[in-house]
C-alpha cells in the first residue's frame, strides 16, 4: 500500500452519548467534512469500517461482556447487577442507542487497518483510540479497547516487534494491562501526571512492556520536544519495530477541557511527521479531545501530514464554514477567531521545567536497556 488510507463511519454522525456527556460533540465527521472541503481525502483513499462481530473482539474482551454489551443496547437498559459487573450505565459509559455497533465499528476499523497494513503503509482511523477499555469492562468513555485489537493483530500477523504509543492527556491503562509482561510489544505513554485514571507512574513498567511519562500540569511545545527528541524518536530508533500505533489523543492541546496541559497542534503534527517511515507499518488512531474545534483542526492536520498534504496558513470559505457551524453546550462566549480560521496553532513554546527535564533524562537512560526478549518472554527490566 503506497499512499495512506483514510478509515471512517457514517456511524459516528449523529451519534452521541448523551447531550451532556464530553462526547456529545461531533468528532469524525467533522474530520471528514473538513478533510473532504480540503481536497484531501478523495474516494480511492478512503475506506468504511466494518463493525467487528463478536468472535473478532474476543481476541481480548470476555464472552461475557460482548454479550453484556450486545444486551444492554437492545434492551436500552442495563440491571445493576451488570452496572457493577460490566460498567455499562455509568456517567462515563452510559447507555445510548449505539453502545455496541458504534464501539464496535471503531475496533473493525482498526482491524481493517491492521490487515490493509500486512505488507506495509499508513491508515488513520480517527474513530479508535479508545485505550481504557477493559477485557471485561467499560471504562473512561471506552466500552471496547480497539488499540489492544490491533496489536494483537499484528502479533497474529506473526510481527514480533510492535510499538505502541500513546500521547493523550489520559494514562491508557487498559492497553497497559492487556501488555503487562509481553516481550514483542512496547508500550511509551505520555500523559499528564496525577490526572484519571490515575495510573502509568513512570515507576510503573507493565513487567518491562511499558514507559510511562508523566508529565507535569501546563506542558508547553518545547517541554513535549524534549520528551520527543530525548525519549521517543531514540527508543524508535533503537528498537526498530516491525509497526508502529500511535493512539493520538487530541486532549493534550489548551482548549480542552478535561486536561490541563498547554500543546498546541503543531506538537502533534510534528510527532506524526516524524514517525512517517519510521516504521513499515504505521496505524494512527483517534482517542480523547473534548473541544469539537480543536478536536477537528487537529485530526484533520494528521491526516493532512499522513496523507502529505500542504497544511495552509488559513482555511477557505468552505472549510471555515464547517467550524463556525459547530456547536457546543459547553461554550460560553465568541469562538476565538483562529479555531474557525485556521487549521493550525500558533506554536506554545516555553521554558523547559527542571521536573521534565529530569523525567527525560531517567526515561532515556531506562529506555537504552529496552530490548525484544521473544514472543511471550517479559522484557528487559533494567
Amino acid at each position: 500500500m503506497t499512499e495512506a488510507v483514510f478509515i471512517g463511519s457514517g456511524i459516528y454522525r449523529g451519534s452521541t452519548y448523551g447531550r451532556r456527556h464530553p462526547l456529545s460533540i461531533p468528532r469524525v465527521p467533522t474530520v471528514i467534512d473538513l478533510s473532504r472541503a480540503l481536497g484531501w481525502l478523495p474516494p480511492d483513499r478512503y475506506r468504511v469500517s466494518p463493525r467487528a462481530k463478536p468472535a473478532a473482539l474476543q481476541a481480548f474482551h470476555t464472552p461475557g461482556y460482548i454479550a453484556a454489551l450486545l444486551a444492554a443496547e437492545a434492551a436500552q437498559a442495563v440491571s445493576d447487577e451488570m452496572r457493577a459487573l460490566h460498567g455499562l450505565g455509568t456517567l462515563s459509559n452510559p447507555v445510548y442507542a449505539e453502545m455496541y455497533r458504534r464501539p464496535a465499528t471503531a475496533a473493525g476499523g482498526s482491524l481493517l487497518a491492521a490487515a490493509l497494513l500486512r505488507d506495509g503503509g499508513v491508515v488513520f482511523n480517527p474513530g479508535g483510540g479508545t485505550h481504557h477499555g477493559m477485557a471485561d469492562r467499560a471504562a473512561g468513555f471506552c466500552y471496547l479497547n480497539d488499540p489492544v485489537l490491533a496489536l494483537l493483530a499484528f502479533r497474529a500477523q506473526g510481527l514480533r516487534r510492535i510499538l505502541y504509543l500513546d500521547i493523550d492527556a489520559h494514562h491508557c491503562d487498559g492497553v497497559e494491562a492487556a501488555l503487562a509482561g509481553a516481550g514483542d510489544i512496547r508500550m511509551i505513554s505520555v500523559h499528564e501526571a496525577r490526572r484519571w485514571p490515575f495510573t502509568g507512574a513512570f515507576a510503573d513498567r507493565a513487567g518491562g512492556a511499558a514507559l510511562n511519562l508523566p508529565v507535569p500540569r501546563g506542558l508547553n511545545d518545547s517541554e513535549f520536544a524534549v520528551m520527543r527528541d530525548r525519549v521517543i524518536l531514540p527508543a524508535i530508533d533503537r528498537l526498530d519495530p516491525q509497526a508502529i500505533v500511535l493512539q493520538c489523543g487530541a486532549d493534550a492541546v489548551a482548549e480542552d477541557p478535561l486536561a490541563r496541559l498547554e500543546l498546541s497542534n503543531r506538537a502533534h503534527f510534528d510527532l506524526v511527521a516524524r514517525l512517517h517511515g519510521a516504521a513499515p507499518r504505521l496505524l494512527v488512531l483517534g482517542g480523547g479531545g473534548y473541544n469539537p474545534w480543536s478536536v477537528g483542526r487537529l485530526w484533520t492536520g494528521v491526516w493532512g501530514v499522513l496523507s502529505r498534504q500542504e497544511l495552509p496558513d488559513r482555511l477557505g470559505g468552505a472549510a471555515s464554514a464547517i467550524l463556525r457551524d459547530l456547536t457546543w453546550v459547553r461554550q460560553r462566549g465568541p469562538v476565538p477567531a483562529y479555531l474557525t480560521t485556521t487549521l493550525q496553532d500558533a506554536a506554545r513554546p516555553g521554558p523547559v521545567r527542571p521536573e521534565v527535564g529530569e523525567l527525560a533524562e531517567a526515561a532515556a537512560k531506562r529506555a537504552r536497556h529496552w530490548a525484544w526478549s521473544g514472543e511471550n518472554g517479559a522484557g528487559n527490566g533494567n
